[in-house]
């Protein structure tokens, strides 16, 4: 779905009215998104969800005040109350000495790149049905599946359109399909589940329906026997697939807004090494097709590829406008936001650097310990790093699975665990978060 031209029009519109209303500066952004999925279960259709929506937000600036409104309706009248109601709120907005529009000679250029990110195929809902059937068949035909969640197979669409009264004007449009597949496996009375999915921004780059499900299936017959395992310590293997989770928090506390209010336990390690001199964690805005890719921010800044840390050394903080004025530094080009809300920071397109090991040498060189492959419900104490996951996976011995495991947890202070990351050489670009398999020594399990 594109934006018509006078829905684009419309974001002009409305700075063009802020202005002439008493604003000092202003921002909008015009978002489209068109999303179809199907679900089937055990061979039924069982939902089809049609979503269509075109919203419109506008941030105006009086002095360092500023307030944000949003409406689904792009009317004239509408517009009109719109720009009204945002500019007497900023006028009764507390002062924010932060609140700013980018700086000009930051913002993304004309010359902007083609990421490749729209993908023109059109499936509609049996196209879609088909695939999700396909995948689900695919993984109860696996031996030991004996029931099923699901399958499921979508294509969204979506439009963005960013204007400012300092001069940006600046539009990218793209699209993801995606494919899944849910079953359980049964054996002398004891069930397991386990699921497979991907999504990529064109749809000749998802593996086909019939793969996704039989990996699905496989997954879950493989947990199938589980056992508990004794409180010990023990080399940990966190699988390719969720290695990024316990990288989560390290995001969380490189975002600028939480160094500027001391909420993150990075907030004094700026240039020090933090994790292990063998971890290069990249953030490429730019890679072509890529789920997290964009040729700017959502304040129109220029975006660029960073290694976020550097052979374990912290580089960067990620920064919007606001916080890096806060800081006294300059964005960083992570702005990210909504229609209703002022920005905050996300990453791009994060990846871990592989290194030389597949995961099979992970396992020879640990030589014994927990392989986790799910992991769920974790904590974080932000200003500490006490970082603690239940996990599922299989124990390993001699370097291969003897068997798989449930219902233990994995724990330690981040700080201390990433000093001992080891990255597998297994890295696949699944999402826009992405990480090869990661070895940790010394890791606290909790058992039985």
């Amino acid at each position: 779905m594109s934006q018509a031209p006078q829905a684009a029009d419309a974001a002009h519109d409305v700075v063009a009215r802020a202005l002439k209303a008493g604003a000092d500066a202003a921002e909008a952004v015009l978002a489209s998104r068109a999303a179809l999925s199907v679900t089937v279960r055990l061979g039924e259709l069982e939902e089809v969800e049609r979503e269509e929506s075109r919203d419109l937000g506008l941030r105006v600036f009086i002095g360092r005040r500023q307030a944000v409104v949003s409406a689904s309706d792009l009317s004239d009248a509408t517009r009109e109350r719109l720009v009204e109601r945002a500019v007497a709120m900023a006028r009764l907005a507390p002062e924010d000495p932060y609140a700013l529009l980018a700086p000009q000679d930051r913002l993304a250029g004309p010359n902007r790149p083609d990421l490749d990110l729209f993908d023109a195929n059109d499936l509609d809902a049996k196209a879609l049905e088909a695939r999700a059937l396909e995948a689900e068949a695919a993984a109860r035909a696996i031996e030991g599946v004996t029931n099923s969640d699901g399958g499921s197979a979508s294509l969204s669409t979506g439009d963005w359109t960013l204007v400012t009264s300092h001069g940006f004007v600046g539009a990218h449009r793209g699209s993801a399909f995606s494919i899944s597949a849910s079953v359980i496996a049964e054996r002398d009375g004891a069930m397991e589940s386990a699921g497979d999915g991907r999504s990529a921004r064109h749809l000749s780059d998802l593996p086909s329906p019939g793969d996704i499900g039989a990996e699905a299936g496989r997954r879950a017959v493989a947990r199938l026997g589980a056992r508990k395992l004794s409180s010990q310590t023990a080399p940990v293997i966190l699988e390719n697939r969720l290695a990024t989770q316990i990288l989560g928090p390290l995001i969380g506390a490189m975002a600028g807004p939480s160094v500027a209010r001391g909420v993150s336990f990075l907030k004094d390690r700026m240039g020090q090494q933090i994790l292990s001199d063998a971890v290069t964690l990249i953030d490429d805005p730019l890679r072509p097709r890529g789920l997290g890719s964009t040729p700017f921010d959502d304040e129109g800044v220029a975006v660029q590829r960073r290694a976020l840390i550097e052979r374990g050394v912290l580089t960067t903080w990620l920064l919007n406008t606001a916080s890096a004025a806060q800081l006294g530094l300059e964005t960083t080009g992570h702005a990210s936001r909504g229609l209703a809300g002022p920005s905050g920071v996300s990453g791009h397109n994060l990846h871990v650097e592989p290194g030389s090991r597949d995961l099979t040498g992970l396992m020879a060189d640990a030589g014994k310990g927990l392989l986790v492959t799910s992991m769920f419900g974790p904590s974080l104490n932000p200003n500490t790093g006490d970082w603690s996951a239940g996990v599922g996976g299989f124990w390993f011995e001699d370097g291969a699975v003897a068997y798989p495991v449930n219902e233990v947890t994995i724990a330690g202070n981040l700080l201390e665990l990433y000093q001992r990351i080891v990255p597998g050489s297994d890295l696949e670009f699944r999402s826009s978060n992405n990480s090869p398999s990661l070895l940790i020594d010394g890791v606290a399990i909790a058992g039985k």
